[in-house]
């Protein structure tokens, strides 16, 4: 068996030895399974899923930052985003951490019986929720295996906790072209407890139980499934607390 000071020589070794941009062309989802497409239209985004990613923009409020979104729900009508695994804080254009981070996501999500149905990404310019090449790239890599993934943008301008409308822009992919997607087919079940969570949660300083993929390249001991943080949310969001 391999020892975690090997294996973080390894990670240690491999991010030292980047030194420029793989085209994306050359990333592949190995054991990504095609899977079947839905009818356009609605995107459940739930609250595990939204806090995370408002959490991770939280965390490294200077960088851009970003990650896959997820689905345990059977394929079939709605796309439902029931997680999220927050990927990078730093060099989001290098296509070799990409790849490693979508390979072990990808291998990640056949264990647990979920699929990568899209990406995230918020800039570091909180005034720009526009989608950067990078983001395109990724976004169109997931298409061609799911073909109803979305793109969701954080809208940084409006991550304050007093904000009422979610800060998300979503976006489809239609004739080979992302989209601005119908606002009225997004839905986020029980916004208001949603927030709530999600601000009592940065309130309480829980934000730095979150570990993107980034931060385990550096430690390998820490876990990008969040397995604490999603331990943390459901005590919050149960419905004897009075939020859910």
């Amino acid at each position: 068996m391999i020892g975690n000071s090997t294996l973080q020589s390894k990670y240690s070794a491999f991010r030292t030895n980047i030194r420029t941009n793989i085209p994306f062309s050359n990333i592949r989802l190995r054991h990504f399974q095609q899977l079947p497409s839905v009818i356009m239209g609605e995107v459940e985004l739930s609250c595990r899923a939204y806090v995370k990613m408002y959490l991770h923009a939280c965390l490294y409020p200077r960088c851009s930052i970003n990650g896959l979104l997820l689905s345990s729900s059977p394929a079939g009508g709605a796309v439902c985003v029931t997680d999220c695994v927050p990927l990078l804080h730093s060099h989001l254009p290098l296509a070799p951490i990409t790849q490693l981070a979508l390979t072990q996501v990808d291998v990640w999500c056949s264990q647990t019986q979920q699929r990568i149905v899209g990406y995230y990404q918020a800039n570091a310019c909180v005034s720009d929720n526009s989608p950067t090449p990078c983001a395109l790239k990724i976004a169109d890599k997931i298409s061609e295996q799911f073909e109803n993934a979305v793109l969701l943008m954080l809208d940084g301008s409006k991550m304050s906790p007093d904000y009422r409308v979610p800060p998300i822009v979503m976006y489809e992919r239609k004739d080979s072209r992302w989209i601005l997607k119908d606002k009225h087919t997004i839905m986020l079940r029980q916004w208001e407890e949603t927030r709530a969570i999600a601000s009592q949660m940065l309130e309480s300083g829980d934000h730095m139980l979150l570990v993107d993929f980034d931060s385990h390249l550096d430690d390998i001991t820490k876990d990008w499934t969040n397995q604490k943080l999603n331990t943390k949310m459901a005590e919050l969001a149960s419905p004897a607390n009075g939020n859910i």
